[in-house]
């Protein structure tokens, strides 16, 4: 396009909504705005950082342009599909993507190509060591697991070819066909306004209550508030029963201390905990039954033939639950890299909501606090979770005599409509067989 063609084109104010993350949620919180009301923006630059499904996400701007008005505040709930940000642009949508040749990406989202080049395979060569820690705060770890590439946006073709007429990212809108599919309604939505909306200033401060001298009042919010509706729905919807069982662990920790000064796991931070997760993968598999779903919407038990392993981590911001994604694939060492990166990611505040989904059964580890042992509840979407003790020198009758050894509680709790007392009894002493003879799981490792 020449340049007169774009001066004739008049400069029009375009509207960018809360896209669907693809975690099926319904809203998001906006934490903090990135731009302020007459800052220039330039395509995929980051305008804002919202958190949802127990992450923080940045969403990068799908215009170019001068912020003409901020339709949020921080804090503020947003529903999926309502309106963040105003911005006036001066270049025609098609010559901006054009140009810059690349399309508007979600942090942990976008083209399949964008995503696996950031996620690559599990595998010797592509594996890189979490970056040091004076680099933490500069660049995101590299991830040693599996690609999770994104397919492309659900649309019908009508909405699809619209879209690109328009020059507008299907990425960015909320579907509402079936499915969440994109629709010609939902794109002729997406197109720009030109009247704003009566919105209060977005740099006001909402007004709190100052704490009294003898309480305290924080409101309810962000990983808190998801955290607790969850297990809200845990405790009134799945029906749990839980057993125990402490395992004579030395035989591991002698295991955990000879690997420790192998080549294999030189640089590594070996804990028990990923030998705990190679047991359990195993017994997840022997006996199965183990890793299903009640699905009460459709009335079927669901029966999977792939473990996500969710493992707890304790954060400044609340409990997190990121998984690796088929960990039944996974050696020691592989767990091992895995948790190391999923803990350290999670802690940063870096984890996406890929990161967060999809998960089939967890393990939480109460024994880094100094706990015997504990009665989690279950992860909506699993039926079952592993709590881990703590490990400590214990007096225990060896060959009739009184012997100290390594010794731990392992705790399974689980939902008791898809799941048997005997099922989940064999599945703990099975898990507890492996921690105490860990040589039967070489062949595993």
């Amino acid at each position: 396009m020449d340049n007169s063609a774009r001066q004739d084109f008049s400069a029009s104010v375009l509207e960018f909504r809360l896209p669907d993350l693809g975690e099926g949620l319904a809203d998001a919180e906006l934490v903090a705005w990135e731009v302020a009301v007459g800052d220039t923006v330039e395509l995929n630059q980051a305008i804002a950082e919202v958190e949802t499904a127990k992450a923080v996400v940045s969403l990068p701007s799908p215009f170019a342009g001068r912020v003409v008005e901020l339709l949020a505040r921080p804090g503020d709930t947003v529903a999926v599909g309502a309106p963040l940000i105003r911005v006036e642009q001066a270049a025609r949508p098609e010559e901006t993507t054009r140009e810059t040749g690349r399309a508007s990406v979600l942090v942990g989202y976008g083209p399949e190509e964008e995503a696996t080049s950031r996620r690559r395979p599990p595998s010797e060569q592509h594996r890189v060591s979490p970056p040091a820690e004076a680099d933490t705060e500069l660049r995101e770890p590299e991830r040693p697991g599996k690609a999770l590439g994104e397919t492309r946006p659900a649309a019908t073709p009508a909405a699809r070819k619209l879209a690109r007429e328009l020059g507008i990212d299907l990425w960015f809108i909320a579907g509402s066909g079936p499915g969440g599919a994109v629709t010609l309604d939902d794109v002729r939505g997406a197109v720009p306004v030109s009247q704003p909306r009566p919105v209060g200033p977005a740099d006001a401060p909402a007004g709190t209550a100052l704490p009294s001298a003898r309480e305290e009042r924080t409101p309810i919010s962000g990983i808190r508030k998801r955290t607790a509706a969850a297990m809200t729905n845990s405790a009134r919807t799945i029906p749990q029963a839980g057993a125990f069982v402490t395992v004579d662990c030395t035989a591991s920790m002698e295991l955990l201390d000879h690997l420790r000064s192998t080549k294999p796991f030189a640089g590594l931070t070996l804990t028990p905990l990923p030998l705990v997760a190679k047991a359990t993968l195993a017994a997840l598999a022997d006996p199965p039954g183990m890793n299903v779903f009640w699905d009460e919407a459709s009335g079927e038990i669901v029966t999977k033939h792939y473990v996500n392993l969710g493992i707890a981590v304790a954060t400044e911001r609340g409990l997190l639950v990121p998984n690796i994604k088929e960990a039944q694939t996974s050696s020691l060492r592989d767990l091992t890299r895995e948790i190391g990166w999923l803990a350290e990611t999670a802690r940063a505040g870096r984890a996406t909501p890929a990161d967060l989904r999809g998960g089939t059964f967890t393990i939480t580890n109460v024994g880094v606090f100094g706990v015997d042992a504990g009665f989690p509840l279950v992860n909506p979407g699993e039926s079952a979770i592993l709590c881990l003790g703590s490990i400590s020198k214990r007096p225990w009758v060896v060959r009739d005599e009184i012997a100290v050894r390594w010794v731990t509680t392992l705790g399974v709790s689980f939902d008791h409509r898809v799941i048997d007392g005997e099922l989940a009894a064999r599945f703990l002493t099975t898990t507890a067989g492996f921690l105490e003879d860990p040589l039967t799981l070489l062949s595993r490792v």
